[in-house]
């Protein structure tokens, strides 16, 4: 078991800001992150409760009772997601917006045991995310229960505990839902995040009670401020001091200040607070994610009864009307994307190695700032932005009390909609990365003026409760349909945010300049981006999507939704570059075919005509289907000055860079061979893209992402298995069925490809590539070598070593 004093396992934040790109270093930061969530990390014990769960898939009558026989379920450990599991069927309830994937009931049984020192203490329980309708019981006793599957919530232990040797305690979840549609997209079954056990002293800190703000920032000093709440839940008055260290980027300690010891009666709770004084303090911002550390302990006399530490950064991030957002003096466009929770073939249950891949590679993109569609994140994903330096629009809800789904969260919002705005908040406020709370996704209740904006008002209040310093949002749905502009509603938020539309949003700020406009949620198009790029107070646009999704697929066959900017393997998608010639600063160039438009679809029922937007196809490859001559239409992403296009050395002409970000288009006779663009600034070459005619298909490549792993859940080594052709080329029609083997300490804990359609298990050793490609996802069991290798039908093999570590 894992157990950890919370100023050793802080410390591993600073280490992990400052990243080398040492590859082994950088693994084992990452997987270290799994337990410190900026809610707190306390000095009792906190240990993994992720091994040694039975499982059984199926409603199970009175397992909540210690004695159930559960010796013939099923051993695993969590997270877990057993949905992904399958099998893909067009009748499963949740339809397509589920991905076709089943619902049900899930148990889950934890034994353990407890040493008899703990007797004296307080034990509790903390649930990242169960998915859905979770109800909890320690030794039988009923703890509670909570609806919605995307907060983190915590249960105390005592007094239903058992001690010492041979006397065993069973922990029981049960999961559930069976109830379908229940969400517009993927939300993945079962205890999809981790888990953890939390043994304190009876006088401590409540929990997400402390909080830390920077409420004055200077370049000579920032006044650094700690709030919490004390307990005492012994049988004895106490006189207590509440004292804190301030520990820099690089791990230093910078200051310690304590206030007056004060009784604190038994029964009782006290709100405790003192003021920090940091020199020349080291601000957290995109390019240098500085995360400091507030360890904050409760002190009786010369003991620490109770450390907690809160990982933190000093920034002022703010919004102006006329300006846009501004983080630490500095003025730049929110250019985000909205993300899902699932990681494709591993479900909801995402190792933190997952999230990092993903997000290094919309960080190329360009990308600064992630919206958590449409619910809260888990909290080490949280961490994760602070240490890259993405910025963050924390979601609450898809719905209020207007369903868009029969067993969605409607039905829970009335008795459970504070708690969990209040619980998330709570658990999130000392994360410098969130910029921006959001109470809600194109709510259906806005139509009814005087029901939304009572919501909304109790909404924004519990928020400001929460944490006065950071503005609330909404995405808003049409609302020149819903008046949100003219009855008031949009009045209520901090900053108004709206769905699409841009032109919209634009014309209510020009109707009321004082408003702060965000765009919540946005299409991929030019006009889009040049809405925001040529209009100051437009803050920022979150395009939707950042990366394939499961679910929200609508039609059978398939089971994801393509809208992102990376397939749902990780990979950039054509269309990822254009938005790199956009957002990035560092030079670049992309050639793609674009496919002439088969029909039109309208994206959204409201908008204007010419907001149609027709299907096309962009190809990332010199084979088309056709080897006939015929012209092909090429398109070249690049924010160099000038383009030359070349076919087999013959320039073909130099394009400059258009002002309206427009990509380079030329109409190319096919001729097979090598496709290639030399971008160049100021007459100097600057970046180089080239594509290849293919051969048939001859031998699979191997690449991973990482050869070192630690061993743990939130370490994986993501192999890509490509089909290249006898001189190297990619083949991009190849579709052989991939065969995967590992021998050493490990699992293949997923499999996947960028096809939409695929109803391939995601579980097998092997996988169909799609346009040549497909991936296997590692995970080490101990610590050894991985042999990897992967073969298929009339290719050469290949092989590679993965190295799993402590």
């Amino acid at each position: 078991m894992l157990a950890e004093t919370a100023h050793a396992r802080a410390a591993a934040i600073a280490k992990g800001v400052h990243r080398d790109h040492n590859q082994d270093l950088t693994m084992i930061r990452s997987a270290a992150l799994v337990f410190l969530a900026a809610f707190g990390l306390h000095a009792g014990t906190v240990t993994s409760f992720d091994p040694d769960w039975r499982f059984l898939k199926a409603d199970a009558p009175g397992a909540e009772a210690p004695e159930f026989a559960d010796e013939t379920w099923r051993t695993l450990s969590v997270p877990h997601d057993w949905a992904i599991e399958g099998p893909f069927d067009q009748k499963n309830p949740a339809g397509g917006a589920g991905a076709f994937l089943p619902g049900g009931v899930g148990w889950y049984r934890k034994h353990f045991m407890l040493p008899a020192a703990d007797q004296n203490k307080r034990v509790f329980i903390d649930f990242d995310g169960v998915m859905a309708n979770s109800e909890v019981w320690i030794n039988g006793a009923h703890l509670g229960k909570r609806p919605y599957g995307y907060v983190s919530f915590r249960y105390e232990l005592t007094g239903h505990l058992k001690f010492g040797a041979n006397s065993p305690n069973v922990l029981a979840v049960r999961a559930d839902n069976s109830a379908q549609p229940a969400s517009r997209w993927y939300p993945g079954a079962g205890i999809y995040r981790h888990v953890r056990l939390i043994v304190t002293d009876p006088i401590h800190f409540d929990h997400w009670a402390t909080f830390v703000t920077a409420p004055k920032i200077a370049a000579d000093q920032a006044t650094v401020r700690v709030q919490s709440r004390i307990s005492n839940q012994s049988e004895i008055s106490r006189a207590v001091a509440l004292q804190v260290s301030i520990y820099s980027p690089d791990g230093r300690l910078v200051k310690t200040a304590s206030t007056q010891s004060q009784p604190l009666a038994a029964g009782q709770a006290a709100e405790v607070q003192l003021e920090i004084a940091v020199p020349s303090p080291a601000l957290w911002d995109l390019d240098h994610p500085n995360m400091y550390r507030a360890v904050a302990q409760v002190r009786a006399g010369p003991a620490a009864l109770d450390e907690e530490a809160v990982p933190f950064g000093i920034r002022d991030a703010h919004f102006d009307a006329a300006t846009g957002f501004w983080l630490s003096g500095r003025n730049f466009k929110i250019k985000g994307v909205c993300l899902h929770a699932d990681a494709g073939g591993l479900g909801t249950a995402v190792p933190l190695r997952a999230w990092e891949r993903r997000l290094e590679q919309l960080r190329q993109l360009g990308v600064n700032a992630i919206r958590t569609a449409h619910n809260p994140p888990a909290p080490e994903f949280l961490d994760l932005c602070d240490r890259m330096g993405f910025l963050v629009m924390d979601e609450m809800f898809d719905c209020w009390t207007v369903a868009k789904n029969r067993y969605d969260y409607h039905l829970y919002f009335r008795d459970w909609s504070q708690t969990d705005t209040r619980d998330t908040v709570l658990r999130d406020r000392n994360h410098p990365s969130i910029i921006l709370y959001s109470a809600g996704n194109e709510i259906h209740d806005t139509p009814n003026a005087e029901l939304a904006k009572g919501i909304l008002k109790g909404l924004v209040d519990t928020f400001h409760q929460a944490d006065p310093t950071r503005p609330v949002t909404q995405a808003l749905f049409r609302p020149n349909v819903s008046h949100d502009y003219d009855d008031g509603l949009a009045d209520l938020l901090d900053v108004v945010g709206q769905n699409y539309r841009e032109n919209e949003i634009l014309a209510a700020h020009a109707a009321k300049p004082s408003r702060i406009i965000v765009g919540t949620e946005n299409q991929h198009g030019r006009d889009v981006w040049l809405a925001l790029r040529d209009n100051a107070p437009y803050a920022g646009q979150f395009l939707w999507a950042g990366i394939d999704y499961l679910g929200e697929s609508r039609v059978w066959p398939q089971i994801a939704n393509a809208a992102g900017l990376l397939d749902h393997t990780g990979a950039i998608k054509p269309m990822g570059y254009e938005r790199q010639s956009w957002w990035s600063d560092k030079p670049m160039v992309y050639i793609t075919r674009r496919v002439a438009p088969t029909q039109s679809v309208v994206v959204d029922p409201g908008y204007e005509a010419q907001a149609r937007r027709a299907i096309q196809t962009l190809y990332a490859d010199w084979t088309p289907a056709n080897s006939e001559p015929h012209e092909e239409t090429v398109e070249v992403y690049s924010n160099c000055e000038e383009v030359e296009l070349l076919l087999n050395g013959k320039s073909l002409g130099t394009k400059p860079l258009p002002e309206n970000a427009a990509p380079r288009v030329w109409r190319v006779p096919f001729e097979p061979g090598t496709l290639r663009a030399v971008a160049r600034n100021q007459g100097k070459t600057a970046a180089i893209s080239e594509m290849k005619t293919a051969g048939k298909p001859a031998r699979i490549q191997l690449s991973a992402d990482r050869i070192k792993l630690a061993n743990n859940f939130d370490d994986i080594a993501t192999i890509t298995a490509t089909v290249l052709d006898d001189k190297g080329v990619e083949v991009p029609s190849a579709g052989q069925l991939i065969h995967f083997r590992i021998t050493g300490p490990g699992v293949i804990a997923a499999v996947d490809s960028a096809g939409n359609s695929s109803h391939e298990s995601f579980q097998a050793p092997e996988r169909s590539a799609f346009q040549g490609h497909c991936i296997a996802i590692l995970r080490g069991t101990s610590i050894g070598r991985i042999l990897f290798s992967a073969s298929g039908e009339g290719l050469s093999s290949n092989t590679l070593t993965v190295e799993v570590l402590k």
